[in-house]
């Protein structure tokens, strides 16, 4: 039998990784940075980052991320009155997607910040420098190397950079948010969506909401009532009952247990809510299901 050969498609190639940092800042930090000739992802991992760059001032929160484009000069500093932790990851890579994170600050999920843990996990297997606040893939390589650790480094990555590109630019959550598409989605208004898309299996408060995404309370509310007619949280529980009706149709998990991996503190409540959203109860929406395939 003759089989036929497709080549593989790269949308992302990390070519190579030069440098992989974590600092653990115990008092004023300021890093003045260099002009260099790769890419460098800068990651708040506790506390704030203010970054300096040709474009101006940028506060970086705990679980946001920047890039540096080649040959951008920028400086960063502690925001006033914090003590931030920081990873850098700077590498080299000339895939055109990489134009997607020019001028960019984004906020990782908690899958890409697993990602980006276990990169920073592999880089001290293949580095003799361990001192307590630096890691660095460009230290001297250790006699006793893991098998495979440079090249996980690299995967990782890649798969931190696709999943930011997939994340902000596919219209993937329009199978579980019941916006309208009446208006366009303006940045902002996507950024948050993949906000509660992120926090849909726990609970979030409109305090936390403004403070992760950089908006005030009134423009938030504003916001979601022009593109919803509700306000922020009837739409996060909105949310979660469309999530719950696909959970309930596979069929995997009982109520019990779809309310435990949506966060609900209850069985009983999450029945509630349901109810409020769905018209409907959890049990009356799966007999619903069932009587539908019965008719059809």
């Amino acid at each position: 039998m003759c089989y036929g050969t497709t080549a593989s498609k790269n949308d992302i190639l990390i070519e190579q990784i030069c440098d992989v940092q974590y600092y653990e800042n115990h008092g004023e930090f300021h890093f003045k940075g260099e002009n260099h000739d790769f890419w460098e992802l800068q990651y708040v991992d506790k506390g704030e980052a203010e970054v300096i760059t040709c474009d101006g001032l940028h506060t970086l929160n705990r679980g946001q991320a920047i890039f540096h484009k080649p040959k951008e000069d920028y400086t960063i500093v502690a925001a006033k009155n914090s003590v931030p932790n920081m990873a850098s990851v700077s590498f080299v890579c000339h895939s055109p997607a990489m134009q997607f994170f020019e001028k960019r600050i984004l906020m990782l999920s908690d899958t890409e910040r697993g990602l980006l843990e276990e990169l920073i996990a592999e880089s001290r297997r293949c580095s003799s420098n361990r001192p307590g606040n630096l890691q660095s893939a460009n230290a001297e390589k250790v006699p006793d190397e893991v098998f495979g650790a440079q090249q996980l480094i690299r995967i990782y990555l890649e798969q931190i950079l696709i999943s930011l590109v997939r994340r902000y630019t596919l219209p993937q959550l329009s199978s579980i948010i019941p916006y309208t598409e009446s208006q366009p989605l303006n940045e902002t208004y996507s950024k948050i969506l993949f906000y509660l898309e992120e926090h849909i299996r726990g609970t979030v408060s409109v305090r936390e909401i403004c403070h992760d995404n950089l908006i005030g309370r009134s423009q938030l509310q504003a916001l979601f009532q022009e593109q919803n007619g509700c306000g922020v949280i009837h739409f996060f529980q909105q949310m979660k009952v469309e999530y719950a009706k696909q959970l309930i149709c596979e069929k995997q998990m009982n109520f019990t247990q779809i309310s435990e991996f949506l966060g609900y503190s209850s069985v009983h409540y999450f029945s509630r809510q349901f109810k409020v959203i769905a018209k409907m109860t959890p049990s009356e929406y799966a007999d619903s299901i069932v009587a539908g395939l019965q008719r059809a």
